[in-house]
Formats: C-alpha cells, sequence, structure tokens
C-alpha cells in the first residue's frame, strides 16, 4: 500500500511545474533585451520574475478551484490529478491559497511602480482579474475558448515587455517581437493541455478551441505557433539589429518539429502528459537560447 503525499508534495504538486516555464521565459527574454541595450535593473528583473511566477501560481490554483466547483474535474479526467478534485485539500483551502497567493502577487508588483509607474498598476490588476477569469467568474476565459489568448497576450507580450519597460523605460519594436516566440510557445502548453483533455473538457461545458474546432484544427494551431516563434529570430537578423547568433534557437527547431509529430501520433493521455512537459521544456530552451542571442548578438 502506497504512501499518502505529504502536504508539501501535494501543495507542491498543485502549482503544477509543468507550467511555470511560462512565467520564466518572458522575465528571462525581457531581462536579457535590457541587458543587451546597458539597461539591466536587477532587482526590477527579481520583481518581475517573482510577479510572473505568483500569477502562474495563482492562476493554477484558481483553475484547481474553479474546475472541481465547474463540474470540469471529474473521475474521468485523463490528465494528472487535482488537488481539490483529489479530496487532497479542501475547496476552502485552495480557493484562500489562490487569494493569499494573488495578494502575494500585487504586493510584489506594487514595488515595480518605483521602475514604470502607474501603468504597471494596471497591467498587475489586469494579470490577477484574468488569472481569476481565466477559469472563474461570470465569464471564463478558459470555458470560452479564450485561454490561448489569455496565455499569448499576459505570458508573452506583456511579461517581456513590461519586464523590459521597467527596467529600460520603453518598449522597442525588437523586444515586441521577442515577446511572439514567446507567446506563442507559451499557448503551446495550453494546446496540449486542452488536446489532452478535450472529451472531458466537452462533456463539462468547457469550450475551449479543441472542443470547438477539433483535433486537427489545435494540430494546425500548434504547428502554425511553432513556425512563427521560430522565424522571430531571423526577423531580429534581417532588421539588422543582430548578429547571426541571434539564430540560436533555430538548432531546437528539430525538436519543435519532433512535438508536432509526437501530437499528431499520440494515442493514449499518457504520451500527452510526457508532451505537456516536454512543450514546456521547449519553451524554456527557446528562450535560453535567444536570452544569449540576445546578450551577445
Amino acid at each position: 500500500m502506497s504512501a499518502s503525499p505529504s502536504p508539501l508534495m501535494i501543495w507542491l504538486a498543485a502549482t503544477r511545474p509543468r507550467t511555470l516555464p511560462a512565467a520564466i521565459a518572458p522575465v528571462l527574454v525581457g531581462s536579457a533585451f535590457a541587458w543587451g541595450d546597458r539597461a539591466f535593473v536587477w532587482p526590477a528583473a527579481v520583481a518581475c520574475l517573482g510577479f510572473a511566477l505568483l500569477i502562474q501560481i495563482g492562476t493554477n490554483f484558481a483553475n484547481d478551484y474553479y474546475d472541481f466547483i465547474k463540474g470540469a474535474d471529474t473521475a474521468e479526467r485523463v490528465g494528472p490529478r487535482r488537488a481539490v478534485a483529489s479530496g487532497l485539500v479542501t475547496p476552502l483551502a485552495m480557493k484562500a491559497a489562490m487569494t493569499g497567493v494573488f495578494v502575494a502577487a500585487f504586493l510584489v508588483g506594487l514595488s515595480l511602480l518605483n521602475y514604470g509607474g502607474w501603468p504597471l498598476l494596471v497591467i498587475g490588476v489586469a494579470s490577477i482579474v484574468c488569472g481569476v477569469a481565466y477559469t472563474g467568474g461570470p465569464y471564463p476565459l478558459g470555458y470560452n475558448g479564450l485561454g490561448d489568448l489569455f496565455v499569448f497576450i499576459f505570458f508573452g507580450l506583456v511579461a517581456v515587455c513590461a519586464t523590459y519597460f521597467v527596467q529600460a523605460g520603453e518598449v522597442t519594436q525588437e523586444v515586441f517581437l521577442g515577446s511572439v516566440g514567446i507567446g506563442l510557445l507559451a499557448a503551446n502548453i495550453l494546446v496540449v493541455n486542452n488536446y489532452r483533455d478535450v472529451e472531458t473538457d466537452a462533456k463539462a461545458g468547457k469550450r475551449t478551441l479543441v472542443v470547438r474546432f477539433g483535433r486537427r484544427a489545435a494540430r494546425v494551431q500548434f504547428g502554425v505557433s511553432l513556425v512563427v516563434a521560430f522565424t522571430m529570430p531571423v526577423h531580429l537578423m534581417l532588421r539588422g539589429d543582430y548578429e547571426p547568433v541571434i539564430l540560436l534557437p533555430l538548432a531546437i527547431a528539430p525538436l519543435a518539429l519532433r512535438q508536432m509529430r509526437r501530437l499528431e501520433a499520440s494515442e493514449t493521455p499518457a504520451e500527452l502528459i510526457v508532451l505537456l512537459g516536454d512543450t514546456g521544456k521547449l519553451l524554456a530552451l527557446y528562450a535560453v537560447l535567444l536570452s544569449v542571442g540576445v546578450v551577445f548578438g
């Protein structure tokens, strides 16, 4: 008989570690652009990282809580077990944890006002509201096919550009191009997750893009996102802003191609769970290589 997981392991699993690269990658890339422009400010970068991680974890806690309340997490679910649905954490405790994490994110965000002023307050509040509204509220984004857009905007465009803004005081076209690739790869993590859960999501009334348009459309979305993401370094070089070292992310293009094939060939939830983790790793590798290219290019 296997031992019950400890409270620490339960809460660690509830943070969904496979999704955390989506929070770290944009801060890394935004800070690399700031470093390359001799504008890097480490306290601001650390605060951005803390805020991004807390928003990601808070959103995951909210997803755990609201999916249980709305009946999306049932015994038929094929993905990793969720803390509330499996009875490991009470709904009240998860709601309290969600609230605490978002309050912590707000407080960390307040420290950034010294660097970027009131626009950052708007961004911070919007990030928290959308983190809750992803699965909660009267019109949950994830239940109405807007989850992918939310991830692309907040874990791509907003996170990269805001990280650069608090250090450099502006947002350049080069930074925006870099944020597009990060946002698309972050959204692909959600594509794989929803691809795996399409049957149970449909039964629960969770109208993700995969539920709305089918798995074939999801594969097209996944592939197009990869193609566009890997053309961003090429754009940066062709603009004349960077040396060829900016093309370092293309070294992992074969991994991206392999993931496209794995998504199409997948037949079991177990395969998709592994692919989900590998999609997060691809984002992390892309962010590291792009950051190296930006700093040295």
